[in-house]
């Protein structure tokens, strides 16, 4: 079981567009609660703020997919090193938009 709690605060920046802010872990017992706030994005573009994330696997990232399925377009921000990297190695960067001048310098 996770240690640390998933949390998501979403802000309707204006019509059409939401940002997620997560904080803790993004992982197997917590990877549902991001799926489910997909479920309502219906199209929306979404930023989605990473920096606050320790933690993110496998489940993690089907997680992520499950909401760049469900909306417009995806942006993340707040990416770690460690987590460039899995998106590198798995093919996903080329899927998600990470903006590159925001990631986390702890590596």
């Amino acid at each position: 079981m996770s240690d640390q709690l998933l949390t998501i605060e979403a802000t309707r920046l204006d019509a059409g567009r939401v940002q997620l802010r997560l904080t803790g872990d993004l992982d197997y017992d917590t990877a549902p609660e991001l799926t489910a706030v997909a479920a309502d994005l219906h199209g929306d573009e979404v930023l989605i703020d990473l920096a606050g994330v320790s933690i993110c696997d496998s489940s993690g990232l089907s997680a992520l997919l499950v909401v760049q399925r469900s909306a417009r377009v995806i942006h993340l921000t707040g990416v770690s090193p460690q987590l460039q990297r899995m998106l590198d190695r798995t093919g996903l960067a080329e899927l998600l938009a990470v903006d590159h001048d925001d990631l986390r310098a702890t590596g």
